[in-house]
């Protein structure tokens, strides 16, 4: 992009205001980090407003930003709008279900303090073996997970300011890794609600200038309508691949497509990064407060991004933005609005410059959470739950620190080449976690019966699964074409159970536990 001076300027002073109020937050959190449970989950100290923002920011990732409005830019809504309302499903039920009983069990359980520790604490595995089978699980889909986080960042320095991409994103990684390092989890958490704000900012920005320049909101619904399926939420618009707004294509989005699309909603019952938070709430009272203020939220937000898609094809239409015509570059359509704006003088380029950082913040707010929820896997749960090596309190969050820089720079050099898809990769993970770590999550809350063999199960058989219908099972095509999520996170709950009911009933102390939270 080709950027005047005072639009450069502009942009510069916003980001870099942004940049150093997250290095300020980390720095003044890093006060509060005096034991290792104080790094992973803030002291359980976290205010409903803090728990609501703070996990739903770590959720929304550049995929808010970034890969749901590309979806709608090239695609149509069919595909954003079913994941979006799977998605606003999920998060409400989650916190109405999970929540409260997760934040008493896992306190009764050994006071977990990681997703790990209270799957092995719940089913009294003295082993660990549960701690360290969902420990791998996380450490396998959070890295890839986080590198495309910091690849977001690098392509967006990148194209901004016409800098070498490795560079650009190594800068990033460095800033997240600093004040995640620093404040550990209260960092993570108080950053991400100054992160969701910026975001919430953004999206009214680009909402309402986008609508704006492309003539209006009856131009932008008529120039969709225009293109064969764009507005069909049971059709996928497949456009002319050497003109853009060519009337295109269509494919079915049928109901098995549908069903298995509302199913990313699932994902929320294993996500670890939204679990920590409910873990970390002072006080379970106040987590109805936090359910509305998050599901309110994350429905806006959701319908705001893919609207800013089908404005951006309006903005294409009218020739202020450029037109986008792969996947990838779909993704950078926020990108394109923003240097439309920054062009009317500075203060609009500081307008510009807080709509970047709001993709930035996107991007920070969930790196910096899969960050803590990798590195607590590997210090925490591998080196003192399964290994049992023993620290003093000092020494553990040396160790805790040094797992994080670890994974972070694995991180840095899986990012390293720029071609990726920001919405693909995140439906991967997602799929992950949410078929090792869902089905287990509601057994382990809900069924007394579910035992140690059968949790074993379940998350195996989940994560496998994952791996097996995306690559082997899906590209069959047919009917087996569906997100890969859906029928793993059935088998997941099947393993569970069938396992369960053939194996010995868990121990008294275990169901005496159960029973316990049950009673409160």
């Amino acid at each position: 992009m080709n950027l005047s001076g005072v639009s450069l300027f502009g942009i510069i002073v916003a980001m870099v205001a942004y940049l150093l109020g997250m290095l300020t937050i980390g720095l003044l959190a890093s006060r509060k980090n005096e034991t290792v449970g104080d790094f992973y989950l803030g002291g359980r100290q976290l205010g409903p407003f803090v728990t609501a923002m703070s996990a739903e920011a770590s959720d929304m990732s550049s995929w808010l930003l970034m890969g749901l409005p590309g979806l709608a830019y090239l695609s149509g809504i069919a595909e954003p709008v079913w994941t979006a309302l799977g998605l606003a499903v999920g998060t409400y039920i989650n916190w109405l279900i999970v929540a409260k009983k997760l934040r008493r069990y896992s306190l009764v359980a050994g006071n977990s303090i990681t997703l790990p520790q209270f799957f092995s604490n719940r089913y009294g595995d003295k082993k660990k073996v549960l701690t360290l089978i969902a420990a791998l699980v996380i450490v396998i889909f959070f890295i890839p997970y986080t590198a495309s986080g910091f690849s977001a960042i690098g392509k967006l320095f990148s194209s901004l300011f016409n800098v070498d991409y490795h560079l650009a994103m190594i800068v990033g990684a460095i800033v997240v890794i600093f004040y995640t390092m620093t404040g550990g989890f209260l960092a993570a958490s108080m950053t991400d609600l100054v992160q969701s704000i910026i975001m919430s900012i953004a999206l009214a920005i680009v909402l309402f200038f986008g609508v704006n320049q492309a003539g209006g909101m009856d131009a932008v619904l008529e120039n969709a309508k225009g293109l064969a399926g764009h507005l069909s939420l049971t059709l996928s618009h497949v456009p002319d691949p050497g003109d853009l707004f060519a009337a295109g294509t269509t494919t079915p989005y049928g109901f098995l497509t549908i069903v298995s699309t509302l199913a990313w909603g699932l994902g929320y019952f294993g996500m670890p990064h939204i679990l920590l938070r409910f873990m970390a709430i002072e006080d379970e009272n106040k987590l109805k407060l936090s359910r509305r203020i998050a599901s309110i939220w994350v429905v806006i937000a959701m319908g705001v991004a893919i609207l800013i898609g089908v404005i951006g094809l309006g903005m294409t239409a009218a020739g202020v933005v450029p037109e986008l015509t792969t996947s990838g570059s779909a993704e950078t359509i926020i990108v394109s609005i923003a240097h439309r704006l920054s062009s009317f003088g500075f203060l609009p380029a500081l307008l510009a410059g807080l709509i970047l950082s709001g993709i930035m913040a996107s991007t920070m707010s969930t790196a910096d959470s899969q960050l803590l929820a990798a590195s607590s896997s590997v210090s925490q749960d591998i080196l003192s739950g399964f290994f049992g090596l023993k620290l003093d309190s000092k020494t553990h969050l040396k160790v805790a620190r040094g797992s994080l820089l670890v994974i972070a720079v694995i991180g840095v050099f899986l990012a390293w080449n720029p071609d990726s898809s920001v919405f693909r990769i995140v439906s991967f993970a997602w799929a992950g976690f949410g078929a090792a770590f869902g089905p287990l999550m509601l057994f382990s809350l809900f069924w007394r019966r579910t035992n140690r063999q059968g949790a074993l199960a379940g998350m195996v058989v989940g994560g496998a699964m994952i791996f097996i219908w995306k690559f082997a099972v899906r590209p069959l095509g047919g009917l087996l074409d569906i997100y890969e999520l859906l029928p793993a996170f059935i088998l997941s709950s099947l393993a569970i159970v069938i396992v369960s009911l053939l194996t010995k009933a868990p121990d008294k102390e275990v169901t005496d536990t159960f029973d316990k939270v049950a009673a409160m």
